[in-house]
């Protein structure tokens, strides 16, 4: 819990520290935050003008979860700052021995996976803020081995 704390203690700073430089137009390209299902911090940076790579870190009691992802960002009609995104990547996941003794279907205490991901990103004008709405399916490939349809949700980050 306390690694939880000091990481977003300086999450806070950097978003501090950087806050003269944010961006308030339609665009952004770094960007930091939650996206909701299933709670996970997130990080997105633009590597090029519509290519964007995104980190995702899902911590829980049971053990956690990190993800990356490589996407493709393209203009949805005529609405500035709102984009489409397809993408794909992988995940890893170690979980607790409680989580083991919770699921023993799912015995493995390590999971790893392609994931992939579709989606929309609008960047507010005006204000250093990002919202995104995506679905990210996966599947286990060692571990337990399984389809997850659920991941994805909202996402809501600071911009800079």
């Amino acid at each position: 819990m306390k690694k939880i704390f000091l990481f977003g203690f300086l999450l806070v700073a950097v978003m501090v520290v950087h806050a003269q430089e944010q961006n308030n137009g339609t665009s952004y390209t770094t960007a930091v935050g939650l996206k909701m299902y299933p709670g996970a911090l997130s990080v997105k940076h633009f590597i090029a003008n519509d290519r964007a790579v995104e980190g995702l870190a899902f911590i829980s009691q049971d053990g956690f979860r990190l993800t990356g992802l490589y996407e493709i960002h393209n203009d949805l009609g005529s609405v500035e700052g709102l984009k489409w995104y397809v993408g794909g990547g992988a995940h890893l996941g170690i979980w607790s021995d409680h989580w083991k003794t919770q699921y023993p279907e799912r015995n493995a205490g390590v999971s790893i996976g392609v994931d992939g991901v579709l989606g929309l990103d609008y960047k507010i004008k005006g204000a250093p803020l990002n919202l995104s709405f995506d679905w990210q399916p996966s599947f286990n490939f060692i571990g337990y081995n399984y389809f997850e349809s659920a991941w994805g949700g909202l996402g809501i980050r600071y911009t800079f």
